[in-house]
């Protein structure tokens, strides 16, 4: 049986669905069902369930929030990963652990390969490294995945804000000099399924394909909509935020290939798709 935890959130519900398309017996759980940063009952809810694996979808993940929340962020991404990492490293319980673009600083020019060196900008980068150290200290078997920029029908998210604000506005700012790639969760559910049903353990990177800035991205919401909406392309100088984020955010995908993985997608036919189903 695999767990997944954040089964309400944007990417556990769909890595839900996933499971169930393929009528692999799974539990989805959230914080009403037991909390990770409580070691006990994190113990106690695993020892009961007994799964096979844990996709690990929750996490703390209010970027800028975080600034301001360090300890709420490092209790949920650091300690409730140290306690989930430990019981599944007990019981030899696989885990998938979900991670992000925002361990490494983005000044390196290429796409950053899973061994490159980290060096997170913010809080919640910190955090989601610590989270990856906890994993890799406790299990021999578990997966790695640092995704980016997600993007789902559950959930807030970049592309539900840019839909709304070209509604009701004529022009938007967006930053044009940070690259990365969008993630659509609904395709990275198929390739974590995949994963947790491979024994191919490992650190991976896990993108849609292509790269585009979120000015681009924006563009390309837009147009898909139909909106009179006009993107300015304005540098991260000009609409600065609590938490620094990467200027590059471009993810090598050779690891998904080392290992025999289907590459998801390119973006722009993943938010066709989105777009299509909204």
């Amino acid at each position: 049986m695999i767990l997944v935890t954040g089964a309400a959130g944007q990417l556990g519900s769909d890595v839900i669905s996933e499971l169930k398309e393929r009528g692999i017996e799974h539990l989805g759980v959230d914080v009403a069902d037991f909390d990770i940063t409580d070691s006990d009952k994190t113990r106690e809810f695993l020892s009961q369930t007994a799964p096979s694996c844990v996709i690990h979808c929750a996490a703390y993940t209010a970027v800028d929030a975080a600034e301001d929340d360090a300890r709420r962020c490092t209790l949920v991404n650091v300690s409730g990963v140290e306690n989930l990492a430990a019981v599944c490293g007990e019981t030899d319980t696989e885990m998938i652990y979900l991670s992000t673009d925002y361990v490494f600083d983005g000044k390196c020019g290429a796409p950053y390969e899973t061994d490159a060196p980290k060096a997170p900008l913010s809080v919640y980068g910190r955090s989601k490294l610590a989270g990856e150290d906890a994993v890799i200290r406790h299990l021999s078997k578990f997966y790695i995945v640092r995704t980016s920029w997600m993007f789902g029908q559950n959930g807030n998210n970049f592309v539900k804000t840019i839909l709304r604000l070209s509604q009701n506005l004529r022009e938007i700012n967006v930053v044009c000099d940070q690259v990365g790639s969008p993630t659509y969760t609904p395709d990275l559910a198929v390739l974590l399924a995949d994963m947790s049903l491979s024994g191919k353990y490992g650190v991976y990177h896990a993108t849609n394909e292509g790269f585009c800035s979120w000015a681009d991205f924006a563009q390309e919401i837009i147009h898909l909509c139909g909106a009179a909406c006009k993107v300015n392309h304005i540098p991260t100088e000009e609409y600065p935020t609590r938490a620094i984020r990467p200027k590059n955010s471009k993810l090598s995908k050779t690891s998904l290939d080392r290992a025999g993985f289907t590459r998801l997608p390119k973006w722009e036919n993943a938010l066709n798709r989105y777009v299509r189903n909204s």
